[in-house]
């Protein structure tokens, strides 16, 4: 049997069609759908709260992603937990053959597995990444990344149609053993948002169990999902998971480096990449993502403060 959690913020309409997409093709293996609310203001849990299966687990403000995962899955009793976006959706195909693929003897170690993830026009989300490191930071930071994607951490260069084992997989379509879930403490709550996954599969890997994609099974993802509302403080979030991954992870100087090429270097190629594009909204996201970014900073540095 399989748990989901959900984690919502103001998610409207796709909340309900992502619920409604795994009553309609759960197969009989969703034990339940745990639908927490990091205190939305859309009344969007009332779309769901009395739909089959939901489960609904009220924050009353936002309290990140991270942690509004680590919430629902003290609801789970299943043997398996699938954290999964409220931007996504399921395919009559999808929960039975991820859970045939880990119950099959050969993945008895794999610990973490994700799917093919098609967008609005079907095609194939390219989703799986390599872990950080400090020069594939520093190739994200100078924006090299874009022009040789194998210097970055994004897997682009890989069409993603083949089935593989993967450094990590997308957090919009998470499944993990519950067992395993547990025992690495669930998801670190210092990444209020992004890179949580990331350090999760990193870790795992070191307790032994590897993450695996598989593509003879598909789900939805819109991409963006409502963190598009809010696209300066997305960067914000994005730098300071970064850095935060880099100081738990990486050796001192390693880490240096990634400050030094995110606080200082990135600034200018975003916004010299803003004005070739001649996007005003662009630098002044930028601007502000930043901005946030140096008035947090501080405050970790000095007091230990991690939201």
């Amino acid at each position: 049997m399989i748990d989901v959690v959900i984690v919502n913020w103001n998610a409207g309409s796709q909340l309900k069609d992502c619920v409604e997409s795994l009553n309609n093709f759960g197969a009989g293996l969703i034990g339940q759908i745990i639908v927490v609310d990091n205190g939305s203001t859309d009344h969007s849990m009332r779309l769901v709260e009395n739909l089959p299966l939901v489960r609904s687990v009220l924050l009353a403000e936002n309290a990140g992603f991270a942690r509004g995962c680590n919430q629902g899955a003290l609801h789970a009793t299943s043997p398996y937990i699938l954290f999964l976006n409220p931007d996504a959706a399921v395919y009559a195909d999808t929960l039975p053959a991820v859970f045939a693929c880990m119950e099959s003897p050969q993945h008895q170690n794999t610990g973490i597995c994700g799917v093919r993830l098609l967008d609005e026009q079907s095609h194939v989300s390219r989703s799986c990444s390599r872990y950080p490191s400090a020069s594939r930071s520093a190739a994200q930071s100078l924006g090299l990344d874009k022009f040789f994607p194998k210097l970055g951490c994004a897997m682009t260069e890989w069409d993603h149609l083949d089935s593989r084992y993967v450094d990590q997989v997308i957090g919009a379509f998470f499944l993990v053993r519950r067992d395993l879930f547990i025992q690495l403490n669930g998801f670190d709550e210092r990444f209020f948002v992004y890179y949580e996954e990331v350090d999760f599969a990193y870790r795992a890997a070191n307790a032994g169990f590897r993450s695996y994609y598989l593509n003879e099974t598909s789900a939805f993802h819109l991409g963006g999902g409502v963190s598009n509302q809010v696209k300066a403080r997305r960067l914000f979030y994005t730098l300071r998971s970064r850095l935060l991954y880099a100081a738990k992870h990486f050796s001192l100087p390693a880490t240096v480096g990634v400050f030094i090429a995110t606080l200082l270097l990135e600034p200018f190629t975003r916004l010299t990449l803003a004005g070739i594009k001649r996007s005003g909204t662009a630098f002044k996201e930028t601007l502000s993502g930043f901005s946030m970014l140096y008035r947090w900073l501080p405050q970790w540095l000095f007091r230990g403060t991690t939201r």
